[in-house]
């Protein structure tokens, strides 16, 4: 994996605003549909090569294919397994699956109400009144659909993986750029918001999907990408656990989590891995978020050359000093978000370079590459920025570690 020798170098999350052609046409797949497959095919293709010139033309060094073949940074998986049924949602669903409980939507009831109200109203522990939302959420409810595990999980995804992979090759001939990754989910994050109807518990589904999720992490190696593991459930499930048991408790579980991932990355060189920790991408006030101090020795644990860490959300952008008592092993690389995903004011290019610089003084500067926080879609239909917005950052994100490089490799 290259790094910042004599400059920063400037990358992201992996996940970019689908355009219309595409989010169309998935919008379709989504819901039962009829499409044009080889329509899809053509044009997910070009949006690919436009999208990856686009990031070298604005200048990010490390470029990805923006995940436009994926439905979403976990939803794809479901996709890509054997084992699942796609169907309408019923009554009662989310109550089998609590992962994406928020222990703050009690707290900020009236927030959550107003900002998610189809996902509050989920939220709501059995039995707990919904007065007002049930329009609302009847109306949301229209076409929903949830994936369901009723088989062994095995995976199938060989044909869509080969398509991403065929894709972006073809978008990086003739481009100047340093590296290219792929975004891939990693085991327990890629547990989602799937419903189980076979496995007896999760422990058993965690280590199929790692499994089964193998072949394509592999296949992207292969292929002479760097892998980026996106494990935002590593931070939101600790943060969800903690409400539920001890800290101590809490702690063992993710250690499980740790060790899973490990597992799946066998055989894969840790200088061809990236591991991507965030705290959620919704923009809500995230007051029980876990710390970075309590959950820096297990993401340390993963076997990868790269941390790439949310350090521009405002509840988490002080945490750069937490590198001045844990010292980052000799060999690793941060790749801490330098402008963030969940507002769409612009970072001034100042205050990039400022935060690159933070981070330089206590890892390194050879260490680091600046980054986002998040994605700027978590999928095709989740849209945190606008893509003028998205594109403006971006640009904000490479003048900032210019002017960082400029003060960091003086002579």
């Amino acid at each position: 994996m290259k790094r910042s020798t004599d400059r920063t170098l400037v990358t992201h999350v992996g996940s970019l605003v689908r355009p219309m052609s595409i989010r169309n046409i998935l919008w379709a797949r989504d819901h039962g549909e009829p499409y044009d497959e080889a329509a899809y095919e053509k044009t997910l293709r070009e949006e690919v090569a436009g999208v990856v010139r686009k990031q070298a033309d604005t200048g990010i060094d490390i470029v990805s294919d923006g995940e436009y073949g994926k439905a979403g940074w976990i939803r794809y998986v479901s996709e890509r397994l054997g084992g699942f049924v796609h169907r309408e949602f019923r009554t009662g669903d989310r109550e089998q699956n609590p992962v994406y409980l928020i222990r703050e939507a009690e707290k900020f009831k009236e927030f959550y109400e107003a900002y998610t109200p189809i996902q509050y109203y989920d939220w709501l522990p059995p039995g707990q009144s919904k007065t007002g939302l049930g329009n609302t959420v009847a109306a949301l409810r229209q076409n929903l659909m949830v994936w369901e595990c009723v088989a062994p999980i095995t995976y199938k995804g060989q044909g869509a993986v080969a398509q991403d992979i065929a894709n972006f090759k073809s978008a990086l001939n003739g481009l100047n750029v340093t590296g290219a990754f792929m975004p891939v989910a990693a085991p327990m994050s890629a547990r989602g918001l799937w419903l189980n109807a076979f496995y007896k518990n999760d422990e058993e589904i965690v280590v199929a999907l790692a499994d089964a999720l193998k072949e394509e992490y592999k296949a992207i190696v292969d292929a002479g990408f760097i892998l980026q593991l996106d494990d935002a459930f590593l931070a939101h499930e600790y943060d969800r656990l903690r409400g539920l048991m001890s800290e101590r408790e809490a702690h063992k579980y993710a250690q499980r989590c740790v060790d899973l991932t490990n597992y799946a990355l066998t055989g894969i060189p840790e200088d061809k891995v990236r591991y991507h920790v965030c705290w959620g991408s919704w923009n809500a006030p995230h007051t029980t978020d876990v710390p970075l101090r309590t959950i820096c020795d297990l993401i340390l644990q993963i076997r990868a050359q790269a941390y790439s860490l949310e350090s521009a959300n405002p509840r988490h952008e002080h945490e750069w000093m937490v590198w001045k008592d844990i010292k980052l092993p000799d060999g690793k690389i941060l790749i801490p978000g330098v402008v963030t995903h969940s507002t769409n004011v612009v970072e001034h290019p100042e205050l990039v370079a400022w935060r690159i610089r933070n981070f330089a003084s206590v890892v390194g500067r050879e260490n680091v590459i600046a980054g986002t926080d998040c994605g700027f879609a978590q999928s095709y239909n989740i849209v945190r920025c606008h893509p003028s917005v998205q594109w403006a950052k971006l640009e904000a994100l490479v003048e900032g570690a210019r002017l960082a490089s400029r003060e960091l490799w003086k002579s």
